[in-house]
């Protein structure tokens, strides 16, 4: 028993110098190639096996044959131990330097990641998982950057168009005021009083669209049956209509409990209705319904445009989108679906479109209130 305690001491304290010097080779090794690191552990698995059984030879006075016998054998399994870790370094380092190629694709402008088809270990393959899941956020991101950055232009340009035109008239009715060559001033003065009105409306979106933009929409949650709201939109889109020969149609509201902000959500109406108005020929009927559904509360409001293409759909609540329409009013600045969709979004909600038979219909689902 003595015998076997000395042999396991003698062999710890010979493989535990070498563990010593192989982590000291190791720290030294850190920022090599990973081929010298595995070199460096096999070397160590052998080399603390060699000097625990040197420690042990010396301790038992082995004949010398028998420790050369011992050494020999030692040596042969090091030799086949270091060549493995070799080529499992390289293997491994290739793999990892044809992952690297492959990420560098990232720095191209629109580029992809195509993971390697060469076969790798399980983290690298994790990895490269990642890198591709990554590559196509960055994809849908950039598509979304292109897509903004042509709605901010288009929003520019439509708006530089929308105020040239007003101010114009504005300046030229002004002068002819100022000159006494008006024929009926008092014409002018109502045309500029429903000019000015116009302006103030665009820049009073302007500013609600910012708001919305920068997450700073303020809120004020209450519960209200949506039969309530639909009915004050109903009623303040009623003289448009009238307007346009539109009938309004709003006998599919279900009193269904939400809670919203209601001048917020008056605000999200008010633009579906005044939208499906105008697009809208005379004689024509814009529905509004309400219902439940499994995903809440949706509220429907129908038109008779005669459908959107299907190219333009998803486009159809950017910033600045008014379709194929001329950019003149009382189309707008392209302002008021945008809007819908930050308001109901940020109710928790979403705005979808879709076509149906002689025109198209607008949704909007709410979260259902407790």
């Amino acid at each position: 028993m003595r015998d076997m305690l000395l042999i396991a001491l003698y062999a710890f304290a010979g493989a535990a110098a070498t563990g010593l010097a192989g982590a000291a080779a190791l720290r030294l090794v850190r920022r090599r190639s990973l081929t010298a690191s595995l070199a460096v552990v096999a070397a160590v698995g052998v080399v603390a096996m060699l000097a625990g059984t040197l420690a042990v030879a010396w301790a038992m006075f082995l004949s010398p044959h028998d420790l050369t016998v011992v050494t020999t054998v030692v040596a042969m399994a090091a030799v086949v131990s270091l060549a493995t870790a070799l080529v499992l370094g390289r293997w491994v380092v290739a793999r990892s330097r044809e992952l690297a190629v492959a990420a560098r694709s990232f720095g191209d402008d629109g580029g992809a990641f195509t993971a390697p088809h060469a076969p790798a270990t399980a983290e690298l393959e994790s990895l490269a998982e990642e890198l591709a899941a990554t590559s196509a956020k960055l994809a849908a991101s950039r598509e979304r950057e292109r897509t903004l950055e042509t709605s901010r232009r288009e929003l520019v340009a439509w708006i530089s168009h929308d105020l040239r035109t007003p101010l114009a008239g504005l300046r030229a009715m002004a002068e002819a005021l100022e000159d006494g060559v008006a024929a009926e001033p008092d014409r002018y003065l109502r045309q500029i009083r429903t000019e000015v009105e116009r302006l103030d409306g665009m820049v009073g979106d302007l500013f609600e669209l910012s708001r919305i933009h920068a997450g700073a929409l303020p809120l004020a949650p209450a519960r209200m049956s949506l039969y309530d709201l639909v009915g004050d939109a109903l009623a303040g889109a009623d003289p448009l209509a009238r307007e346009h020969g539109v009938r309004l149609v709003g006998d599919q509201v279900e009193p269904v409990p939400v809670e919203v902000d209601g001048k917020e959500m008056s605000r999200v109406l008010g633009n579906l209705l005044v939208n499906a108005i105008r697009r809208t020929p005379a004689d024509g009927t814009v529905a509004v319904a309400a219902r439940r559904a499994p995903g809440g509360v949706v509220v429907s409001v129908t038109d008779g445009c005669g459908g959107i293409p299907e190219e333009d759909l998803p486009r159809v609540f950017d910033t600045g989108w008014r379709g194929s329409h001329a950019r003149t009013p009382p189309a707008g600045a392209g302002l008021g679906l945008a809007i819908v969709r930050g308001i109901v979004e940020a109710h928790q909600g979403r705005a979808t479109v879709r076509n149906i038979p002689g025109g198209c219909r607008f949704e909007v689902t709410l979260p259902t209130a407790a």
